[in-house]
């Protein structure tokens, strides 16, 4: 479990599911997000009513999303890890267990 559950969009005026979806680089994928999520996945499709495709995404594609609510999603791991501009690992931030 690495996202939140959380739709803290849901009644803004553009709704953004549990996340949006980005290639392995950071680069975000036009209209793509997660519209749902349960305890072992996070289900990826075009938004609604966009006119982009869905990318070819074989299986094992590695891919980052921006959570919808980071807060609940960090307290799902050990620490934060920091990076720099070319994604290179700067700095690791453990995080205090428990809220």
């Amino acid at each position: 479990m690495a996202l939140s559950r959380d739709r803290g969009t849901a009644r803004q005026a553009v709704d953004q599911g549990y996340g949006l979806v980005c290639d392995a680089a950071g680069r975000r994928y036009p209209d793509l997000m997660v519209i749902d999520a349960n305890q072992e996945h996070g289900i990826v499709a075009v938004r609604p009513g966009s006119g982009a495709r869905l990318p070819d995404l074989p299986l094992g594609t590695r891919l980052r999303i921006l959570p919808n609510h980071a807060c609940a999603t960090g307290a799902q791991h050990d620490a934060y890890e920091v990076l720099d501009t070319d994604n290179a690992v700067v700095a690791s931030w453990p995080r205090i267990r428990g809220w």
